[in-house]
């Protein structure tokens, strides 16, 4: 692993811890040459999910994709990256979960709205206007008494 700080191939693991349920392993690591300290993650990749949009086309599940919408809905409210991070991680292990490859996006979006409504109600009121495109202001009153 080089460092991050002097470009270095020569680092020592200091701890390693498992998180994200047992998905990922966590490791605190020290550069040999310059002996400042850095955080690396190993997590399987590749899409195991393929999210089915509206109109039948696929496309592989992006959690940047994800992290844009929810930025997007939690702008100028007390929400922070940290809260928006759990949810992208609680919603891709949710899916995981259901050991099904392709996922339609409406599971996918309901799962985020979910969780938003727990976060911020405004927030959830924001990506709900988007992901379930409301047309006028009735649309708003009727998500806001459900």
């Amino acid at each position: 692993m080089k460092c991050p700080f002097c470009g270095t191939s020569n680092t020592s693991v200091l701890e390693s811890r498992t998180v994200e349920d047992g998905a990922a392993i966590r490791r605190r690591r020290q550069c040999d040459k310059c002996d400042k300290r850095f955080t690396t993650f190993e997590k399987v990749k590749g899409n195991f999910l393929w999210v089915i949009k509206k109109d039948g086309r696929r496309e592989p599940f992006d959690k940047e994709k994800i992290k844009r919408g929810i930025l997007r809905a939690v702008l100028k409210r007390p929400v922070s990256i940290g809260q928006v991070e759990e949810v992208i991680e609680d919603v891709e292990r949710e899916m995981l979960r259901r050991e099904e490859a392709e996922i339609p996006t409406h599971i996918i979006g309901n799962a985020i709205l979910r969780r938003l409504r727990k976060i911020d109600k405004v927030a959830w009121l924001r990506f709900a206007s988007v992901y379930l495109e409301f047309e006028d202001l009735s649309d708003f009153e009727k998500a806001i008494e459900k």
